[in-house]
C-alpha cells in the first residue's frame, strides 16, 4: 500500500462529495437553467461520484475474495458510462417501440435514441486506448527522464506488462475479432450479446483463479484503507450507497442536457455524446492510471487501463442489447445506422491495432505515439474534409489501424501463440514465475 496522506485524502473526497451536490440539487429542485449548465452540473456530479465508487471499489479489495473482488471492480469501475449508455438504449427500446426501425429517423432533425445508443460507448473505447494508454507511457517517461533513470540519447524499451497480463491481452483479442463482424450488420443483436458476455464470463472465471495478493491501493482508497477494519468498511459503502445513487439519479438528466445543448447550438448530438460524456465516466479511472504511471508502477497502470478494455469491450457492449430489447418488448436486435456501423468499424480496428502492438506485453514510446497520433489524426481530418467524406474518412483511418495492426502481426508473429497459450492456458504459478524470478534478482542487489 502506498504512503498515506490522511489531511489530502479527506480534501479529495470532501470535494468529489462537494461536486456532485450542485447536480443533486438541480436534479431535486427542478431550477429554470439553460442546457448546457444543466449538462455541466450533471456532468460534474457524475465526475464526484465515479471518484468515489472507484475509491470504495479498490478498498474493497482487502474485504472479499479475489474472484469476487475482480468482478465487483469490472461492474462497479464503469458504472458511469453503462449508467449513460443505458439510459440510450433504453430511449432506443421505447422509440422503437413505438416507431419499428423508423426510430433511426427522428423527424425534425437531430440525433434519434436509436442512433446515440453506441455513441458513447465507441468514443469511450476510443479515447480509453488513444488517450489512456499513450499517457501512461508518455508520463513514466518523463518521470524516468527527470529521475536520470533513462540518459539522452538512449532508447527506452517503454513499459514491459507483468507476464500475467496475456489474460487481458488474449480475451481482449478475442472480443475485437468478434466485433470486427459487428459492422457487417444492421443491428447488435441478443447473439451478439451472449457472445460478448460469455468472453467476459469466461475472463472472468480465469482471472478469478489468480492467487490473493495485497491490492495496491493510492490516495483516498490507501487513507480508508488503513483505518480499521468497521471505519474501512462503513466508509466504503457509504460512499458507494451515495455515488451510486448520484450517478443513477444524473445519468439521465445529463444525457438529455447533452442532446438538447446539440439542438440548441446546432452542435452535432451524436459528439457530443460520444466524447463529452465519456470524459465524465473515464476520469477516474484515467486519473488513477496516470497516478500509477507518476509512481513507475508501470505495469499496474498500463494493466489497469488493459483490463478496463476489456469489460468495455465485452460486458457493456453486450449488455447493451439486452437494456435495448427489454425496453423495445422483444429479442428486437439494437439497430444501427451506416454511420453507427462506420465508427463500430474504426473502433474495432483501433481495438486491432492496439492489440497487435502491445501483443509482445510491451508499450513503446513510438508505439503510444503512434496510438495517440491516429487517435487524433481522425479528429483533425474529420474537421478538414467536408462533411459529404466523414464516412470516408473514418472507413479510411479504420482500414490503416488493421493495415498497421496486420504488419506488426506478422513482424511479431512468433509472439501470438505464446500470448494465446498464456491467456487462456497457463496456469498462474507459470505466469508468475518470471515475475517471482526478477523480485528475488532485485532482492539479492540489496544490502
Amino acid at each position: 500500500m502506498e504512503d498515506v496522506h490522511p489531511q489530502r485524502a479527506k480534501i479529495s473526497v470532501a470535494i468529489a462529495v462537494a461536486a456532485t451536490l450542485p447536480g443533486l440539487f438541480v436534479r431535486f429542485t427542478h431550477p429554470s437553467l439553460s442546457h448546457p449548465l444543466e449538462a455541466l452540473l450533471f456532468g460534474t456530479a457524475i465526475v464526484g461520484a465515479a471518484f468515489m465508487i472507484s475509491w470504495a471499489a479498490e478498498v474493497a479489495q482487502l474485504d472479499i475474495s479475489a474472484g469476487l473482488a475482480i468482478a465487483l471492480l469490472a461492474l462497479i469501475a464503469v458504472l458511469p458510462e453503462y449508467a449513460v449508455d443505458f439510459v440510450f438504449a433504453s430511449k432506443g427500446g421505447q422509440s422503437f417501440l413505438q416507431t419499428g426501425p423508423a426510430c433511426l429517423a427522428l423527424e425534425g432533425g437531430g440525433e434519434s435514441p436509436c442512433s446515440l445508443a453506441l455513441a458513447n460507448m465507441t468514443g469511450a473505447n476510443r479515447l480509453l486506448i488513444g488517450v489512456g494508454w499513450s499517457m501512461v507511457v508518455f508520463i513514466a517517461f518523463w518521470r524516468l527522464r527527470k529521475k536520470g533513470l533513462i540518459s539522452k540519447g538512449h532508447r527506452w524499451e517503454g513499459i514491459r506488462l507483468d507476464r500475467e497480463h496475456s489474460i487481458e491481452i488474449a480475451y481482449l483479442a478475442a472480443a475485437t475479432l468478434y466485433s470486427l463482424t459487428l459492422p457487417l450488420k444492421h443491428s447488435v443483436t441478443p447473439i451478439d450479446a451472449v457472445v460478448l458476455v460469455g468472453i467476459f464470463v469466461l475472463y472472468t472465471v480465469r482471472v478469478s483463479r489468480a492467487p490473493a495478493e495485497e491490492p495496491h491501493l493510492v490516495g483516498p482508497a490507501a487513507y480508508i484503507g488503513s483505518l480499521s477494519v468497521p471505519a474501512r468498511r462503513s466508509i466504503a459503502v457509504s460512499l458507494a450507497v451515495f455515488s451510486g445513487a448520484v450517478i443513477l439519479l444524473s445519468a439521465e438528466h445529463f444525457a438529455e442536457a447533452l442532446v438538447a445543448t446539440g439542438r440548441a447550438f446546432n452542435i452535432s448530438e451524436f459528439l457530443l455524446v460520444q466524447w463529452v460524456a465519456p470524459l465524465a465516466s473515464e476520469a477516474p479511472e484515467l486519473l488513477v492510471a496516470g497516478l500509477y504511471a507518476w509512481r513507475l508502477s508501470t505495469s499496474l497502470a498500463l494493466g489497469t487501463l488493459v483490463s478496463s478494455k476489456v469489460n468495455q469491450w465485452t460486458l457493456l457492449v453486450g449488455t447493451l442489447p439486452v437494456v435495448f430489447a427489454i425496453s423495445a418488448q422483444g429479442l428486437h436486435g439494437l439497430p444501427i445506422d451506416s454511420i453507427q456501423r462506420e465508427e463500430l468499424f474504426l473502433t474495432a480496428a483501433q481495438s486491432f491495432f492496439a492489440v497487435a502492438v502491445i501483443i509482445g506485453l510491451t508499450l513503446s514510446l513510438r508505439e503510444a505515439s503512434f496510438l495517440l497520433g491516429l487517435f487524433l489524426a481522425q479528429f483533425i481530418i474529420g474537421a478538414l474534409v467536408p462533411e459529404s467524406l466523414h464516412g470516408v474518412e473514418r472507413i479510411g483511418t479504420g482500414v490503416m489501424y488493421l493495415f498497421l495492426g496486420a504488419w506488426v502481426l506478422l513482424s511479431d508473429r512468433s509472439k501470438v501463440r505464446q500470448l494465446f497459450r498464456d491467456g487462456f492456458r497457463a496456469s498462474y504459478s507459470e505466469l508468475g514465475a518470471e515475475r517471482s524470478m526478477d523480485k528475488a534478482k532485485e532482492e539479492s542487489r540489496l544490502p
